[in-house]
């Protein structure tokens, strides 16, 4: 059905629910990849302390690494017995890949999304970029005003894609960029409504390897296989007060921030999935 009639995202996709259920259908289907035994889920009170800012209109984003096409699915089934309504409305910033590729769509339309075009995709082809740079404008006007409705959770990659093998055959935590993180803090700013920030750590690698070079046509290979996966929640992130920012201009101080951001996400990751050297 998609290579016939493609679904087309707007800016912000609200989950179809309806007549047929594509939420729980990303569910069912990723659901036999997870050897649940072996996986886990660490900082639940964090979890707990982000429903509560929700309930009373609070923002949160989640900045958090990308590793998997399905880390939305895995992120809902792992809290989906102990935190089912936040994983349902959870809002995730999208790249065109989850949002054009036919296999996919039917994933991506059971989320809650903001379709974003990636620095990494912006320019391919070069006759579609003033196009998808007026498409990115409208996104980030929804944001705002999702902000300032409140009561939003919004996970976002700040690394703008997914983890790959280095060349030693060890996973690399792709670095965040400065500029993406300084977006959300800014939008928050503006929204006049307190805004949590978190580190979400996902290790979803080994269930749906990316290809280990970045691939601008769409039609990857995927090598699914039954995986542990595993979710590391840390505590709230002080923007403005992050040791090493004190005396330096501000676009220094936008690097430090991502660093450190990028440093609680990579030394969350469990072993032995990473070499500690990288």
């Amino acid at each position: 059905r998609q290579l016939e009639q493609p679904f087309l995202f707007p800016p912000y996709h609200r989950g179809v629910r309806t007549p047929f259920d594509y939420f729980r259908f990303g569910q069912q289907f990723i659901h036999p990849l997870i050897i649940f035994k072996e996986s886990k889920v660490v900082g639940l009170g964090y979890v707990d302390k982000i429903v509560e800012q929700i309930a009373r209109g609070d923002n949160v984003v989640l900045f958090g690494n990308h590793q998997t096409e399905p880390d939305p699915q895995i992120i809902s089934l792992l809290l989906d017995r102990t935190h089912p309504k936040l994983t349902e409305e959870m809002i995730f910033v999208a790249g065109n890949r989850v949002t054009a590729d036919p296999l996919a769509v039917p994933l991506s339309m059971g989320c809650n999304l903001l379709c974003i075009y990636s620095k990494k995709y912006v320019e391919f082809p070069p006759e579609q970029k003033e196009e998808k740079l007026l498409h990115n404008q409208r996104v980030m006007r929804k944001m705002k005003e999702l902000f300032t409705e409140g009561g939003k959770c919004i996970y976002v990659a700040p690394s703008g894609g997914r983890d790959r093998l280095g060349e030693d055959g060890t996973l690399i935590i792709a670095p965040f960029d400065p500029q993406s993180i300084e977006l959300f803090r800014l939008i928050a700013k503006q929204s006049r409504r307190p805004t949590h920030f978190y580190p979400l750590t996902l290790a979803t690698h080994h269930l749906l390897p990316p290809p280990n070079t970045i691939e601008k046509e769409l039609g990857e290979r995927r090598l699914a296989q039954c995986a542990p996966v595993h979710l590391i929640f840390d505590k709230e992130i002080e923007m403005e007060s992050i040791p090493g920012m004190e005396e330096i201009e501000k676009k220094a101080q936008r690097k430090v921030r991502a660093k450190y951001i990028w440093n609680i996400v990579q030394q969350n990751f469990p072993p032995p999935y990473i070499d500690p050297k990288n």
